[in-house]
């Protein structure tokens, strides 16, 4: 297994469209995602896909903690090869996402609160799931990679396309207008 280089935005390969995997129980597709799970652990992050890590493959991995989940139960580590993705209903949300490839930066981004998703496992077996908020959340940002879609280009509000450590600091002065009036050191000015 290794760290794999997450490509980051600008880089081609997350422009173009993936290629399916013709067989999901090639070694070679198993040693992709065993390095992939390894990076996404490493980077740290909750999903990461194929092209993420240079590779132009309908691949996807991911996994989300329990405290994200509307039932409190975490989503173990999942597997997709060559997903597809079924709306559910016309509901939408709008949240916060980052992405690994976008390292630093967030933004609100809406998204389908229920899909229904098929996929191949590494069995070769075909499966299929509901997933409903952040769940589903997930699978959608990852599969975007898959066809050449940054969060960016979901979005509806650029002036919620930030840095990190910016956004967090408006929030808080959004929160308590005193915090803006202080210096650097914490200090009042």
């Amino acid at each position: 297994m290794a760290i794999l280089k997450i490509a980051r935005m600008g880089h081609p390969v997350l422009m173009g469209t993936a290629q399916p995997v013709q067989d999901p129980t090639d070694r070679r597709i198993h040693g992709l995602v065993a390095d992939m799970v390894e990076t996404m652990a490493d980077a740290p992050g909750i999903g990461l896909a194929a092209p993420q890590v240079h590779v132009p493959l309908r691949v996807v991995v991911f996994r989300v903690p329990g405290e994200r989940t509307e039932d409190k139960k975490e989503v173990p580590l999942t597997v997709l090869v060559n997903p597809v993705i079924e709306l559910v209903g016309d509901a939408t949300e709008e949240g916060w996402e980052g992405c690994l490839s976008l390292p630093e930066m967030t933004g609100r981004v809406p998204r389908h609160t229920h899909i229904r998703y098929r996929a191949h496992g590494l069995n070769g077996k075909s499966f299929e799931r509901e997933a409903k908020g952040y769940h589903a959340r997930v699978v959608q940002h990852e599969c975007d990679h898959l066809d050449g879609i940054l969060y960016p280009m979901r979005m509806t509000e650029l002036s919620t396309f930030g840095f990190v450590e910016e956004m967090a600091r408006a929030s808080r002065t959004a929160m308590d207008p005193a915090a803006d009036d202080a210096n650097e050191d914490g200090e009042a000015a």
